[in-house]
């Protein structure tokens, strides 16, 4: 199969390039051109020389929804399209005009693998008018990956009782020497885990990690500041401080950019 050409559409050059990084462990789609508006996007997808778009919904000019609206009106048959964004409240209009996904910043690396996984499939579906035996082959052996199930509280054993804390209420996690330490309230409590395996079950769409050792809910940062060399110290509601790494920061100066 030919390399899938894809179109990355982004104002903000941070997120395409957080994009191509990503996309570097698919080789099968290859990033053939990139566009900062919906000028530039309706311009590039009427070429018909594309395959697949990562579509941001919020650009300068038109937004995302304006330009496959566009190209609809224009009889321009649409690439596979994949939104990425910020914000939620365009999903169903999304899907309205037939997006195979809608990936919310800051991307998950596990949750962006599952859709780029259901790109080939869709690709050879919608070019083979009937399916030959190399394609049933393929779509017998290919199974959607499973829906995540996400851990919406986090069971505490204390010696004098056990509680569950609600995931919202969760200040932040930080990994100790041996365990993991779940701050919400201005109190701490000790949960039985690594804080590597806890990462896999927390929603991405209500948790980041900032640092090797430590996971943020960012609804519970009350503010933050420059700290050194792509570092930044943030205040979280609890009083506490926490240090982010340069080994997370494009997934910081993501969330930063929501509220740019």
């Amino acid at each position: 199969m030919s390399p899938i050409r894809t179109l990355l559409v982004d104002d903000e050059p941070l997120a395409r390039s957080l994009l191509r990084e990503l996309l570097a462990d698919f080789p099968a789609l290859a990033v053939t051109g990139e566009a900062a508006n919906g000028t530039e996007a309706l311009t590039a997808l009427h070429t018909g020389a594309y395959d697949v778009v990562f579509l941001d919904v919020q650009l300068p000019d038109l937004d995302g929804v304006q330009v496959l609206r566009r190209l609809q009106a224009a009889g321009q048959p649409l690439p596979l399209v994949v939104f990425v964004t910020a914000y939620d409240q365009y999903a169903v209009q999304a899907f309205a005009l037939h997006a195979v996904d809608y990936l919310l910043k800051p991307l998950d690396p596990d949750r962006f693998a599952d859709c780029v996984g259901r790109l080939p499939p869709q690709l050879l579906l919608r070019q083979s008018p009937a399916p030959g035996p190399a394609l049933a082959a393929l779509l017998h052996s290919w199974t959607a990956p499973p829906v995540p199930d996400y851990q919406d509280q986090f069971l505490v054993k204390l010696p004098e009782r056990s509680f569950f804390v609600p995931a919202a209420e969760v200040c932040y996690f930080e990994a100790t020497g041996n365990g993991v330490l779940l701050h919400a309230a201005g109190r701490h409590y000790p949960l039985r885990t690594a804080l590597g395996q806890l990462a896999e079950r927390l929603d991405p769409a209500v948790f980041l990690r900032i640092h090797r050792s430590c996971i943020v809910n960012p609804a519970h940062i009350v503010d933050f500041k420059h700290w050194s060399h792509g570092e930044y110290l943030f205040r979280m509601a609890n009083g506490q401080h926490v240090t982010s790494s340069r080994s997370y920061s494009a997934g910081v100066q993501q969330l930063l950019k929501r509220f740019a």
